[in-house]
Parts: structure tokens; C-alpha cells; sequence
């Protein structure tokens, strides 16, 4: 079967455009574009087709398919050769029941999607294996690309410069300066990228970046950009999929720059659309209140929505004043009865602390998320007969400073409620047997 996809505007005006052309916005009205699949060519397969192949594949060590995004290859770049592919096997990803940490929300139904158990530590690696391979082909069809660029608040950047540095194509990465963590700095430098740290935060940055994009030879590697958003749709079906393709009641996911919520919707209506599923679940987005924009334009019913500029949270990959994908993002919540939720440092903070008391290492953003399932708990939107789910969207081993500043009690603004310090002791056998039975009680 003859599978395709192309550009299409995400406003409906008509005309479509081909994946390896250099366009991120309808020429007709200036929307972002989207991917859009032929599903007519996708229904001549049953739903229960499609459910066969793709659990086949996830055994598979069979190339592409071993990837969790490019066992889905006919979802997400069906035109793309297999030898374009740049993969680091990316998604697959666990799906963790938090039965410990539900038991204290009264939940029993409680599941984190880790997406941060990937190649370069976070979700960005499932929108940027599509981006790279895209870029690869289009190179190899005489495409004059120089450089993929990219703004970054440190994850992005990370993956960019990994999935290139494996492609052999030259990365550039645009930081907002003593704004990302030692972790997500040195993963560029170490993959090669050219690594430019501006006096600007992250939306600065984005200008800049955006700009650049125009020039000849460079190609944009931002959320804005919507091959990424077709890798990271690959998160929804994944986790229908780890339920034995049943949905559940909810989803939250932190949100920042947005493309990652406009992203899980593209996953859920794809499955809908060819009939693998028959039930939509709910979806929250969790922002810091430090960079709540979405949360704001929600509280307003979305009449109006303003770009602000993103104050110091220590969810710094989320702390984006002027999303770029924030009309999508609109949509997806209005289409999946959505809500919106913020967290402040403390909130987001004890959330990650609690999550941790019980076998979880989350990252702040993750932190975001479950602050906010604390919030749907308490008001009785999320019910203890619910299956939850929450994205987690980077390894919490990018952020230890987070977690020592926090054990420390040295968190601006936050006064740790469950601080676990080390117990300093003399090399002496009966002290630590002391101390140590003391402390077990």
C-alpha cells in the first residue's frame, strides 16, 4: 500500500505541501502547519491489522521497526527511505504504576508514561528522530541544508545535537544563558554541536531563531516545526497500547511551548480516526505558575490570550512566556474536554518529593504534572475509579541539583516538607549502629 503524508494548514485553507519542503506556515493565512495521513490508504487495514503489526514489532530487532516511533512508520513518515533513518531507539518507553504514591491520593489506578528513559534523557528524542531523518532524505535528494538550528531551554538542544551528530548533519543550538542545567549544556557540547548561550531567555531566543530560518541553507528544528510533533504523538498510542489498547480516563502532561499537547491529541484522533479506539480520554496541562500563559488564557475560556514574560521556575524546560503552538494546543483541549492547571515552586517541588518517597526520580516538570493531579484529586475531577496517567518528560538525573538544592532546603521560596539529609558520622563502629537504629525507630 501506497502510504503518504504532507503539510497541511492547520486552519483548513486548502492546498497541501510536500514533507521535505521548507515551509513551517500556510502560505495563506500564516497558521502553523500540520502532517496529514491519507486514511483511506490507512483504512484498507482493520483496526485489528494495525494492533497485530504493531505488537509484532515491538519484539522485533528488525530495522527501522525496533524504534518505538518507527514501529509506527506508517503513522508517522511513511515516505521516508529506511536508509534515511536515524534512530537511537528511541520511545518504547515504561509505563510505571505508581501504586505507592496513588495509595496516598487514594488512587489505585495511577500510572507515569517515563518518557525520560530515552537516548538523551526526555521526550524531545521521538520528535527529533522524525525531524533528523526528514533532513537526511531531503539532503539526499539535493537539498542544500547547512545547519539544523534550534532554540532550546536544554532538552531540545540535546536531542538535536545527538540525533545529528549520528546523521553527520552540522547542529547549531541557541541557549538562553545560565538558564539550563550543567546536565542538558554539556549533552550538546559533547555531541558537537556549535552552542551559542544569549543574554535572553528562552522566547528570546525563539525570536532570534526564527529569524535565522530564513536564511538559505538553514532548517528549523522547533516545535513549530511539525515533523516533531508526528514522533511525539507516538507517546498516546504507546500507552493505549501498553493497556492492551484500552484508553484511560485522563492524561496530564507539563506543558511549555506546547507542541507536546497538540501532539497527544494527533495520536488519539489518528487512532480514533482508523478505529483502534472508541473513547477519548480527558487531558490536563500542567504549567508553573511562572510561566502559566495557557493556564491564564484558559481561566478567560481562551476569549483572550496574551504572551507574558516567563518568570524563574525550576521547571526551566516549561518556562516559556509566548508558546509557539498554543492555538494548537487550544484545540486539542476544547476537542478532549481539557483543563488547564498550574503549580507554584513549592507545589511542584513536594509533588516531585512525594512522587520520590515512593520509587519515582521525577524531573520539576514532572513535578508540574503531579502537582496538578493533586489539584483534580482534591476537587473531585479525577475520581479513585480513574486510570491516570502522567507524562513524564525528562530523566530526573538532568536536574540533581533540583533535588540536592531541595533535600538542602535551599529553594528559594520553598520550605521542604520532606527533606532527607546524610547523617555525617566518625569512621566508628557503635556511633553509625546508633544513629543508624535511632533513625529506623
Amino acid at each position: 500500500m501506497d502510504y503518504r503524508s504532507a503539510f497541511r494548514c492547520v486552519a483548513g485553507c486548502e492546498g497541501s505541501y510536500d514533507v521535505e519542503q521548507v515551509i513551517y506556515h500556510c502560505p495563506k493565512c500564516g497558521e502553523l502547519l500540520e502532517v496529514r495521513h491519507d486514511l483511506d490508504a490507512l483504512k484498507q487495514r482493520s483496526p485489528a491489522g494495525w494492533t497485530r503489526l504493531f505488537d509484532e514489532r515491538k519484539s522485533t530487532n528488525r530495522w527501522p521497526y525496533a524504534s518505538g516511533v518507527w514501529g509506527k512508520k506508517e503513522w508517522v513518515m511513511p515516505q521516508l527511505d529506511d536508509d534515511c533513518v536515524v534512530s537511537l531507539h528511541e520511545g518504547g518507553t515504561n509505563l510505571f504504576w505508581a501504586e505507592r504514591y496513588g495509595s496516598t491520593l487514594g488512587l489505585s489506578d495511577l500510572w507515569i508514561k517515563l518518557c525520560g528513559n530515552s537516548h538523551t534523557g526526555s521526550f524531545k528524542d521521538l520528535g527529533m528522530t522524525v525531524l533528523v531523518s526528514v533532513v537526511k532524505q531531503m539532503i539526499k535528494h539535493g537539498k542544500p541544508i547547512r545547519s539544523i538550528m534550534c532554540a532550546s531551554t536544554g532538552d531540545t538542544s540535546a536531542a538535536l545535537a545527538a540525533y545529528c551528530a549520528a546523521a553527520g548533519i552540522p547542529a547549531a543550538v541557541l541557549l538562553p544563558r545560565g538558564k539550563v542545567t550543567t546536565a542538558q549544556l554539556v549533552q550538546p557540547l559533547a555531541n558537537g554541536a556549535l552552542v551559542c548561550a544569549l543574554d535572553t531567555d528562552f522566547d528570546g531566543c525563539m525570536s532570534i531563531v526564527q529569524r535565522l530560518a530564513k536564511e538559505e541553507g538553514v532548517y528549523l528544528a522547533n516545535s513549530m516545526n511539525s515533523l516533531r510533533l508526528e514522533g511525539q504523538k507516538t507517546v498516546a498510542i504507546e500507552i493505549v497500547q501498553q493497556f492492551d489498547w484500552e484508553v484511560p480516563d485522563w492524561v496530564i502532561i507539563p506543558g511549555g511551548n506546547l507542541g507536546n499537547v497538540s501532539a497527544l491529541g494527533a495520536g488519539f484522533d489518528l487512532m480514533l480516526s482508523l478505529g483502534l479506539i472508541s473513547k477519548k480520554p480527558r487531558i490536563c496541562v500542567a504549567q508553573a505558575q511562572a510561566a502559566n500563559p495557557l493556564f491564564l488564557a484558559y481561566k478567560q475560556g481562551y476569549e483572550t490570550y496574551a504572551a507574558i514574560t516567563a518568570g524563574a521556575t525550576e521547571a526551566s524546560a516549561i518556562r516559556i512566556g509566548n508558546p509557539v503552538s498554543i492555538r494548537r494546543a487550544i484545540r486539542t483541549l476544547q476537542r478532549y474536554e481539557g483543563v488547564v492547571e498550574q503549580a507554584s515552586e513549592s507545589e511542584l517541588a513536594e509533588a516531585a518529593a512525594a512522587a520520590d518517597r515512593t520509587g519515582t526520580f521525577a524531573c520539576p516538570h514532572t513535578g508540574v504534572a503531579l502537582a496538578a493531579l493533586v489539584k483534580l484529586v482534591n476537587r473531585g475531577e479525577i475520581t479513585k475509579k480513574d486510570r491516570v496517567v502522567v507524562v513524564s518528560t525528562a530523566s530526573g538525573l538532568k536536574f540533581t541539583d533540583f533535588k540536592v538544592r531541595y533535600h538542602e532546603d535551599r529553594i528559594e521560596g520553598v520550605s521542604s516538607q520532606l527533606p532527607n539529609k546524610p547523617m555525617h558520622l566518625p569512621n566508628e563502629y557503635e556511633t553509625v549502629k546508633r544513629a543508624l537504629f535511632s533513625a529506623l525507630g
